[in-house]
């Protein structure tokens, strides 16, 4: 069995990106996570420990996005995966959607972005 931990609209300001005004000044990008964990244990004792914290994900989710520049997102996405994965063994995979509505494309768009998934290696 499965269940989800989700996160959606993570706001953050990082300097990823290939152009030079990309790392310069950086720009707001919006992170939504997916976490697949076993929550029978949680659902049942009602505490903590037996399942995983939501703050501990955004701060590990946020440091591992901002912490180094990346020029593409999908570098920047596979960092917070392994980061997720590294320091949550609860967490079986996790499901990671990049979004970057201010990227430089001569067009008129809502959004453009990634979505990457890592299921844990046994």
């Amino acid at each position: 069995m499965s269940d989800t931990i989700f996160i959606t609209g993570l706001v953050i300001h990082a300097r990823h990106g290939v152009m030079d005004h990309e790392t310069e000044v950086g720009q707001r990008f919006v992170i939504d996570l997916e976490l697949s964990a076993d929550l029978s244990e949680s659902s049942r004792t009602d505490r903590l420990a037996d399942t995983v914290s939501y703050s501990n994900v955004v701060a590990t989710a946020t440091a591992a996005f901002k912490d180094t520049n990346y020029k593409l997102l999908e570098r920047a996405a596979g960092a917070v995966a392994e980061a997720v994965l590294g320091a949550f063994p609860k967490v079986s995979a996790v499901k990671i959607t990049v979004h970057k509505p201010h990227a430089p494309i001569a067009a008129i768009f809502d959004d453009v972005g990634i979505v990457l998934t890592r299921v844990r290696k046994v």
